[in-house]
């Protein structure tokens, strides 16, 4: 029997496991209710895979590592979702049907860890293949990161269990930034004396204006939250607006830097003040080839058709362990839709083919470790 069709008659086990984890649940603000589905996925990980997790706890958050042996395989993945608690209880899509199963943070991302259990186990659980699992990746991994860079830096390839649209997997994702834009002016009335004031607000327009042009192709530069002013009958002296900055590559990312955090004033006695930066490097597209190259050779064997890649423009911990010259491939977990809103799912019918094809990839990387570590960083390895 090939492991395909063992995951295959585990289809009903890994729903259901899926569903258990959903029920409890995990929004990464609510620290209680993240102990709660680490100690969960701890007790199902170490039934499935025969080994018991390292539990870390960072700023008071729990995390899960099944550490890989050095060059080995990590797979990477979270237990916390965006969804407040209380929302299971006014879900209103049943929670499983003949084809899909929905729950708050089921596509993004349970059913992804639980496939994940699975696919090791399918093939010995073995030492050279680990799973870190942590609880602040919807915030942007502000307290996990420095823990993801450490494990992924002793690892040969990075598997990330994020959720699929349609099949496909992952092989860039965009980086982030965020700005604040402060304008400073001179407060003066409205009506009496107004060419006594330096109006913040005439600022910002044109200073919205120059930003938002700054997007091209892949990079996009989009001012979102504005605020001016304080009375109806006064020049503002103050403005500000927030910027969200998506871009491809490192390279885009530092140019952006550069340009923004250089704007000048268009109106005498105006300051323009930037604050902020990139928050997550971009998952450059060079570093998930050569893992995509043997997804797509493991699920022809198991004649699961040719998976495409695709960039994204969201953000994983991907982000990170591409950055530092890791090869790393995203986007191998459930596959479904709606990630963080109303109704998200999962396929029924692709989890075990999805699971599948993650544990051939395993193995595969495993005997055969890619050998490339070009674009890795000097020092990204620990001694």
């Amino acid at each position: 029997m090939t492991p395909l069709d063992t995951l295959v008659g585990r289809t009903d086990e890994i729903v259901e496991q899926t569903l258990a984890l959903c029920r409890i649940e995990s929004p990464s603000d609510d620290v209680p209710s993240l102990a709660a589905v680490t100690d969960a996925a701890a007790e199902l990980g170490e039934r499935l895979i025969g080994r018991a997790p390292v539990r870390i706890v960072e700023q008071g958050r729990p995390a899960l590592l099944w550490e890989p042996a050095p060059g080995g395989v990590l797979l990477l993945g979270h237990l916390d979702t965006v969804w407040p608690l209380g929302t299971l209880a006014g879900w209103a899509h049943p929670q499983r049907t003949d084809e899909v199963i929905s729950a708050p943070g089921v596509f993004d991302m349970k059913a992804g860890v639980v496939q994940g259990f699975h696919a090791m186990a399918a093939i010995g659980s073995p030492a050279a293949c680990g799973m870190l699992l942590t609880t602040d990746e919807e915030l942007g991994s502000p307290v996990f990161r420095p823990v993801v860079e450490r494990v992924a830096a002793d690892a040969g390839t990075v598997l990330v269990l994020e959720a699929s649209a349609d099949g496909a997997l992952k092989v860039g994702r965009k980086g982030a930034g965020r700005y604040t834009v402060r304008i400073h002016g001179r407060a003066a009335h409205a009506g009496l004396e107004p060419e006594r004031g330096v109006n913040a607000l005439c600022e910002l327009a044109e200073q919205v204006r120059l930003v938002a042009s700054f997007s091209a192709g892949e990079l996009t530069v989009t001012p979102t939250v504005a605020a001016a002013g304080t009375t109806g009958n006064t020049v503002p002296a103050e403005a500000s607006f927030v910027v969200d900055v998506r871009a491809a590559t490192r390279v885009q990312q530092d140019d952006l830097h550069a340009r923004i955090t250089g704007l000048n004033p268009v109106f005498p006695g105006a300051r323009v003040e930037v604050n902020g930066g990139p928050t997550s490097p971009p998952m450059e597209v060079a570093q998930a080839q050569p893992v995509l190259a043997v997804a797509r050779e493991v699920a022809a064997a198991l004649g699961l058709g040719e998976p495409r890649g695709v960039s994204v423009g969201g953000g994983s911990d991907g982000n990170f362990t591409a950055s530092i010259g890791v090869p790393t491939l995203d986007g191998l977990g459930a596959v479904g839709a709606h990630a963080h809103a109303d109704g998200e799912y999962a396929v029924i019918a692709e989890m075990p083919r999805r699971a599948a094809l993650l544990a051939g990839l395993i193995d595969r990387l495993i005997r055969e470790p890619l050998t490339t570590t070009a674009g890795r960083p000097e020092g990204s390895r620990r001694n």
